[in-house]
């Protein structure tokens, strides 16, 4: 019997492939991590012994550290996660530890897009203290059933926030923030109390606007005289304030409704702890001013030598404005429009420099007369009234779209304040409520911009170019216009006309009509 050869195979031993192992660790607040050893190091500390548990599995902890001390779970903003991230991509982790879920995320919707991108890169992902495998639709589920509870907590904990900081304005305590002009804060009882040197500024302020009737006027006159915003000393011993005077800080200082003993709240007003400054008289008399300004553009700015076109005028070369200016040769006045930018930079800047005011706008006057004598151009001047009125119905919505994206993006960010605020020691508490208060005021001026964007594209949806009204209203233009006086001729142009482009070169002068313009003219001349 033959005797068969036996060959002994020798098997190498399976050694299980290596698992690259992030542990990223994560605490709210920067309380306490000064510590020899603080819960981010207890975290590490549990994750890294989680390991060692699964080294048969060839589990290995990286050197790498991802430690966010200090941030929030509400959103991705954190440098130590978007470095785990970064490595993710590049492929340097195939898993993610975790003490608990909410460490990695608090948001739903961030955290579907995290594990979104783990598993575009084959990641996994383990939390220490919750059992589930990401990898089965059971193990999805509980992990979106305990990240929809942590973002409950998250929510209900910015209710309450929000609930305490419209609780205690309805009480009337100073809400936080910057100390206002007439104001010093008192560190022990968190109210609002009257500096009397200052309380002097504040009401010659709002009696200088009265009396010059133009927040522009009075802000010069105000930075002529030396005054400057409130300043103080923050805790950390750090001056802030002191700013010259501008046509925002003194709008909010007019409208600052602390002057009389009140404390805002979104839309409303509540009775404030602290002592007025102003008087009913004084206030109302300002806020009426102001809403009398902001209707008919404020008041009637100095006009001397009659500048017809004053503020309309664009160089067609260089496409600055044009300003209004004279020189006066023995008893004679010469009035003429000069390019800014020639004037700031030199003749040499612009070739059109300078054009004669009278041949201006003796030109533009006779194009408007021409308009209601001549049916053709009448006709033409009526197509491109339509035509700017259609053109801007686009524009007016992109403005609500961005006013409305805006808004948005200020929302998340107040949700995220209020989150800090409430875990926030007593030290840095009112900072965050200057803040949180500051972002409210940004999203009620959006709001408020953004009504008034809705309110304009309104009316250009109701509102009709009747061209009977226009054709009669230009028509009867010419007759009167010679016995005005100059102040209502001025009225007048500045009403109809949006623009006047002039090009010394090409020696044209363009002019673009106010649809609006010439439909008000219509109803005044009309009735």
């Amino acid at each position: 019997m033959a005797r068969r050869n036996m060959s002994v195979v020798r098997q190498e031993p399976v050694t299980a492939p290596v698992v690259r192992c992030a542990i990223y660790t994560r605490k709210s607040t920067s309380e306490g991590l000064d510590m020899d050893f603080n819960t981010l190091d207890a975290q590490r500390e549990s994750c890294e012994a989680y390991i060692k548990s699964q080294q048969g599995a060839g589990w290995t902890a990286l050197a790498e550290q991802y430690d966010d001390g200090g941030f929030t779970g509400g959103n991705t903003e954190r440098p130590a996660f978007k470095r785990m991230m970064a490595d993710i991509k590049e492929g340097k982790v195939d898993c993610v530890l975790v003490y608990k879920v909410d460490r990695l995320s608090r948001s739903l919707f961030d955290f579907a897009k995290i594990m979104e991108l783990f598993e575009k890169h084959n990641v996994s992902f383990v939390s220490i203290t919750q059992e589930f495998n990401t990898s089965t639709s059971m193990g999805r589920l509980m992990l979106n059933v305990l990240l929809s509870f942590a973002q409950f907590e998250r929510e209900l904990v910015s209710e309450r926030t929000r609930d305490k900081i419209a609780a205690a304005r309805k009480k009337g305590k100073w809400p936080g923030g910057s100390p206002v002009l007439g104001y010093d804060i008192d560190p022990d009882a968190r109210r609002l109390v009257i500096n009397e040197p200052e309380v002097v500024q504040v009401k010659k302020i709002f009696e200088l606007y009265l009396e010059n009737q133009s927040i522009m006027s009075t802000v010069e006159t105000l930075n002529d005289m030396g005054m400057r915003t409130k300043s103080w000393v923050t805790r950390k011993g750090v001056m802030r304030g002191g700013h010259p005077f501008d046509k925002a800080r003194l709008h909010r200082l007019l409208t600052n409704v602390a002057y009389i003993g009140k404390v805002p709240h979104k839309d409303k007003v509540y009775e404030g702890e602290h002592d007025a400054i102003l008087d009913n008289e004084l206030w109302d008399k300002t806020q009426f001013l102001m809403i009398t300004n902001a209707k008919t553009g404020g008041k009637h700015v100095k006009n001397k030598y009659g500048a017809l076109l004053r503020g309309l005028v664009v160089c067609g070369s260089c496409g600055c404005s044009m300003i209004h200016t004279f020189t006066q040769k023995g008893n004679r006045t010469y009035r003429y429009y000069l390019c800014s930018n020639a004037h700031k930079q030199g003749w040499k800047c612009c070739p059109t420099k300078t054009v004669s005011a009278g041949q201006l706008e003796q030109f533009v006057v006779g194009r408007i007369r021409d308009i209601g004598k001549n049916s053709t151009i009448l006709e033409e001047t009526i197509k491109s009234v339509i035509g700017q009125r259609r053109d801007k119905r686009p524009a007016i919505i992109a403005e609500v779209e961005r006013l409305r994206n805006e808004i948005e993006r200020l929302k998340k960010e107040g949700r995220r304040l209020v989150e800090g605020f409430a875990r926030c020691n007593s030290g840095t508490s009112p900072i965050i409520a200057e803040q949180i208060t500051r972002v409210d005021e940004s999203i009620a001026e959006k709001n408020r911009l953004m009504s008034e964007a809705r309110e304009r594209l309104l009316r250009y949806e109701l509102e009709t170019v009747d061209t009977a009204d226009i054709r009669n209203a230009l028509a009867a233009f010419d007759p009167i216009w010679d016995v005005l006086y100059v102040r209502e001729k001025t009225r007048i142009v500045q009403m109809l006309v949006q623009k006047v482009v002039y090009d010394g070169v090409a020696g044209t002068v363009g002019i673009t009509f106010h649809p609006n313009g010439i439909k008000q003219l219509a109803k005044e001349m009309v009735k």
